[in-house]
């Protein structure tokens, strides 16, 4: 099995979304030991964000893309591959202002191809990307999940993987991460827990 590690946080080693990332990887490697890992940290390695000079570059004939063009293609096609060569993906999805981080959306803008992950026929929208599993590490200083200002947060992760046909998702939560030292301790004993106790329990 392939395995797909992003990381998005911009907080780097001060980062729970990092922490418990790794300690979701470590225990998938546990029980699936024959598998591979491809990190990827989409803070210190961060793509563009998808603009107007994007869209040029793809739809410029091969043969006459400038150098910038000709970068951007082959970054964005790199991507594309690396999400479509993995069979797991393990996701660090911090909340900044209600939402995902802007690196982690610029992924998302990567990946959301239509004719490769998704496409439109008559009955509307197909994903073709199904049989994957994702597993997301939602952190947040606040609590969020299943409320109005969590739509932009967990919803939209849930959203954007099932457009493409994925519906595999499986969340680690350590949530009110602000509200003081033993909130913070005990939401991320009860991720860490979760991880070991619960997240590949057969």
């Amino acid at each position: 099995m392939n395995l797909l590690h992003l990381d998005s946080s911009i907080l780097g080693d001060h980062s729970a979304s990092r922490q418990l990332t790794h300690e979701v990887v470590q225990a998938y490697l546990t029980a699936h030991a024959d598998s591979q890992v491809t990190y990827r940290d989409l803070a210190s390695d961060a793509l563009g964000h998808f603009s107007a000079a994007s869209l040029a570059a793809a739809g410029t004939p091969v043969e006459v893309r400038d150098a910038a063009q000709q970068q951007e293609v082959a970054g964005n096609e790199a991507t594309l591959q690396q999400f479509l060569d993995s069979d797991v993906l393990v996701i660090g999805a911090p909340m900044y202002n209600f939402t995902i981080p802007t690196q982690l959306k610029a992924w998302f803008d990567r990946i959301l191809i239509a004719g490769r992950t998704f496409r439109y026929s008559e009955a509307g929208p197909e994903g073709l990307c199904g049989g994957k599993k994702v597993i997301i590490v939602s952190t947040s200083g606040g609590l969020h999940a299943g409320q109005p200002t969590g739509v932009g947060h967990e919803e939209l992760l849930k959203a954007l993987f099932a457009f493409i046909g994925i519906t595999d998702l499986q969340f680690v939560r350590a949530h009110g991460l602000a509200y003081g030292e033993e909130p913070r301790a005990n939401a991320m004993s009860a991720a860490q827990q979760y991880i070991q106790n619960e997240l590949f329990a057969a």
